[in-house]
């Protein structure tokens, strides 16, 4: 509308100003401004002669072309008066007169093509670029503020992956139209791009309103879209931004909220998030992180340490290897910051392969009883390469396969599921041990237990922190216990931290234990001279184990 040679305006069911272009204010000045009454800049909308056809239209009737008064010696004036969805929109003319009925009829058509989303029937990214910068230019009151939500669903590519794009779009014009319910007057509603959405909210007391209409939107997204019969759950994430606190244009105010609508995709999904500048601070650590861990591998930053597994009474059977990153400024980063990141970056592959053959190296420097457990990501399965990389490693490497477990989450399961077992079993036939790690969490599917024969499931230490006093904690790890070892299969606890867990833990009958309390990890040195040392350090802590019970 900034760009429109019309004199274009929109009212609300108040008969307030809700979206003009900027030609009007030129032509009409200060009067013009959002919530400003539609008789403040048609006066002549009162008049008895014209207020009757006006509401006619207002009321849902069909168009009009009302002819305005004008002085002496000025241009005949005509208003082209329509309904919206929402009010009225009226097309002012000057000059030889106005067209007809049919004529505006079809300039409007035109007008509405031109800004309005085709699929969706929302108004469009241009529209929405030209009424952002129109509604902060218009902001003058200090404590005034505008509000933007930017919108994002949820899972939408694995409906258009699974159901077909026909589906998709079914479900974009579906999910406009819940978000087209749930706006009040002085809010807007636009489809940015792809399933990105957009609201504009004005004139309302802030923060407050924006929160409420996100929690509006984030609720309306909480019961199913039915597609072809199929109920399809599809989310919605915001992130809230405010002018002129986030920014005094439309680009920093845009740019906040994404900062937002990241930070709720981050936290879970299915949430609103509203800007501040600790987000800003944690986007720009992030990105400089992933910068720096594409070099990481090559500067030599990333190393293993290894912590032991022990098999009661007091054998060192393996250990586990624990990827960990050295940053040269940061310090040490957890595994839990900086592989999401190389996730999402596809940086796995490389990292997961040189992990793998540093482990298998450092193992061939233990006695050869020992075993070593390396986490695959489920990244690593993607690229349908995996099994090729563990079968070259361990070639080069030279190390027996049973020597080597490999341990996976329930979340490799839950993506490509057919795919990702076929992966499995041909491991498991070159000779390497499968364990599935963190059994409990997730959805613990017995059909996987049933699908793949997994030499260990190793219970997560979730269950382990409050195994002495809880008795649900107890009744759960008793029973996945008994439960492996009626399935032929191995269990290791995570997370053992005291001497009442490993004493619990031991008289239930519990194959390997894996914590602190036994072994913190060690870097690759200090592992060694563990595995010297190991006999009586393990039987001592035992000792103390069986002394207090």
């Amino acid at each position: 509308m900034a760009n429109t040679t019309e004199l274009l305006s929109f009212y609300d069911r108040d008969f307030c100003l809700t979206h003009y272009a900027t030609k009007l204010k030129g032509v009409y000045g200060g009067v013009v401004a959002p919530g400003a009454a539609i008789w403040e800049i048609y006066p002549s909308f009162l008049d008895a002669r014209y207020r009757d056809e006006f509401h006619r239209v207002f009321h849902g009737g069909s168009p009009a072309s009302i002819d305005l008064p004008r002085s002496s010696g000025e241009a005949p004036r005509s208003a082209f008066v329509f309904a919206t969805a929402n009010g009225v929109g009226i097309i002012e003319s000057r000059g030889r007169g106005g067209r007809s009925v049919a004529e505006e009829q079809e300039h409007v058509i035109l007008l509405h093509q031109a800004t309005h989303d085709v699929l969706t029937g929302l108004q469009n990214r241009r529209r929405f670029g030209e009424q952002l910068q129109q509604a902060l230019a218009a902001l003058g009151e200090p404590k005034s503020k505008i509000a933007l939500l930017q919108i994002d669903l949820d899972d939408f590519k694995a409906v258009n992956d699974t159901l077909g794009h026909g589906a998709g779009d079914t479900l974009l014009q579906l999910a406009a139209g819940r978000i087209r319910d749930a706006l009040q007057d002085g809010e807007s509603a636009y489809r940015y791009a792809g399933d990105e959405f957009a609201v504009i909210q004005l004139g309302r007391e802030q923060p407050a309103e924006a929160e409420r209409l996100a929690g509006s939107l984030v609720d309306a997204f909480k019961a199913p879209f039915v597609i072809n019969g199929i109920p399809v759950f599809v989310g919605s994430s915001i992130g809230i931004a405010f002018g002129p606190e986030h920014g005094t244009d439309g680009e920093q105010l845009m740019k906040a909220a994404d900062i937002a609508l990241y930070a709720a995709k981050t936290d879970g999904r299915g949430c609103a998030r509203t800007f501040n500048r600790s987000m800003l601070l944690l986007l720009e650590q992030r990105e400089n992180l992933r910068r720096s861990l594409r070099t990481a591998l090559e500067r030599g930053e990333l190393y293993l340490e290894y912590q032991p597994l022990i098999r009661p009474p007091s054998s060192v059977i393996g250990f586990e290897a624990l990827l960990r990153w050295r940053h040269p400024d940061v310090g040490v980063i957890p595994p839990s910051v900086f592989i999401p990141i190389a996730e999402a970056d596809g940086l796995m592959d490389d990292i997961g392969r040189w992990v793998l053959e540093e482990a298998c190296r450092q193992a061939l420097t233990w006695p050869s009883s020992l075993t070593v457990a390396v986490n695959l990501s489920p990244a690593q399965f993607l690229g349908g390469s995996l099994t090729d990389t563990v079968a070259q490693v361990i070639d080069e490497v030279g190390i027996r396969p049973d020597r080597l477990e490999l341990e996976i989450t329930e979340t490799v399961l839950l993506e490509k599921t057919i795919d990702n077992i076929d992966t499995l079993n041909t491991l498991n036939v070159l000779g390497i041990r499968i364990s599935l790690d963190d059994f409990g969490t997730y959805y613990s599917s017995l059909s996987y237990l049933k699908n793949f024969p997994f030499d260990t499931l190793k219970i997560d230490q979730y269950f382990i922190a409050d195994l002495e006093t809880d008795l649900k904690s107890q009744t759960i790890v008793r029973s996945i216990i008994n439960l492996a070892h009626g399935l032929g299969i191995s269990v290791t606890a995570e997370g053992v931290e005291t001497s009442a867990q490993a004493r619990w833990l031991i008289k239930e009958n519990c194959d390997c234990l894996q914590g602190n309390f036994l072994g913190r990890p060690l870097g690759a040195e200090a592992t060694n001279d563990f595995i010297r040392r190991s006999p009586l350090r393990v039987v001592r802590a035992m000792e103390e184990s069986n002394r207090a019970v």
